[in-house]
């Protein structure tokens, strides 16, 4: 018999309130991604992909921007358990993954350190990042006993399957010499190759045997785009936790159905007033004008689920601030009002 989602688990030395957590979502994840999370739910939220070299090299943007924190996000829930965030870095040279490391540990108040091995981006697998750490196992376990000592922080890193369809060992082969050889304290596994990104269906027989054989916990993600398919692959695989990514944009209501605790279908209102906190949150994040470039990338999700009509898309991606943005909107509010 499994635990409930909603039951806390131990990853290393800490305690995580629940087994349902947001994945790290390159490009999007930051504080105010996280932080939405953490309101509906989420026990550990996970930052966007930071590299390493950019925060050895201290890039101003990077140290600045994608290593903020907001405090709230690991805010003692009502359990008396505090939310946990990590830091997930990329890279491929273990002195600075190191450095990149020990600089999040004295800059930050994050609980552990992710290392992204499963990037399919081929700007990011072209550097030996990414997923093509897959093709070099050894510096794999270097650069994660690096980051371990380097933060002193419990480490995680993220895997597919395999870089190509088929290969279903790679990933299997190298999560056992992480936990093994670099003390790894959990794998985030996505059991699709590198080659399909996010096609197909998961192997989560796969996930299943790795949950099994791995002396560490296995934490789910891939394929988990609703509350019943998250279910059916928790209770497949046996995972410690499952990470819930790309069903989880435009919709943080997902966390609170999963973990039980609310399955009522959002009205129009909330999704509006869940759109306007997370522009308002964007803009204290970046201002008003970078908000609104960023923001171009999350209103189809909320209107998606507004089933507004396809020209309002349009509109506002040409919208050069969040203003322009709400004032695009407004033509929704009567609708969700009646």
């Amino acid at each position: 018999m499994l635990p409930p989602l909603d039951s806390p688990w131990q990853l290393a030395h800490l305690t995580v309130p629940n087994r349902v957590l947001l994945a790290p979502l390159a490009g999007i994840g930051n504080w105010c991604v996280r932080l939405q999370a953490k309101r509906y739910g989420a026990g550990m939220v996970v930052s966007e992909m930071v590299s390493s070299f950019a925060v050895h090299y201290g890039n101003e943007k990077t140290c600045g921007e994608m290593l903020r924190l907001h405090p709230d996000e690991r805010a003692t829930g009502a359990d008396g358990l505090a939310g946990i965030v990590s830091l997930q870095l990329f890279g491929q040279d273990p002195e600075v993954m190191r450095s990149a490391a020990a600089h999040a540990r004295a800059t930050t108040d994050v609980d552990v350190i992710d290392l992204n091995m499963g990037c399919p981006v081929p700007k990011v697998a072209k550097t030996g990042a990414g997923a093509a750490m897959l093709k070099d196992p050894d510096t794999a376990v270097a650069v994660a006993r690096a980051a371990g000592e380097g933060s002193g922080l419990p480490v995680t890193v993220k895997l597919r399957s395999g870089l190509v369809p088929g290969d279903t060992t790679s990933g299997y082969e190298l999560a056992h010499r992480l936990v093994e050889e670099a003390g790894v304290a959990a794998i985030a596994f996505h059991p699709r190759s590198a080659k399909v990104h996010h096609k197909g269906v998961p192997d989560y027989d796969l996930a299943a045997r790795l949950v099994e054989s791995l002396p560490a916990p296995v934490i789910l993600t891939g394929g988990l785009h609703d509350a019943e398919a998250v279910r059916r692959a928790y209770e497949h695989t046996g995972a410690a936790a499952v990470m819930l990514a790309r069903g989880a944009l435009g919709n943080p209501w997902l966390f609170s159905e999963v973990l039980g605790r609310d399955a009522t279908a959002p009205t129009a209102e909330e999704i509006l007033a869940e759109l306007d906190w997370m522009m308002d949150r964007t803009v204290e994040h970046l201002g008003p004008v970078r908000a609104g470039r960023l923001l171009r990338k999350f209103y189809p999700w909320y209107l998606d689920r507004l089933g507004g009509p396809k020209s309002l898309q349009s509109v506002l991606q040409q919208t050069d601030d969040v203003e322009a943005a709400r004032a695009v909107l407004a033509s929704l509010r009567p609708a969700a009002a009646a």
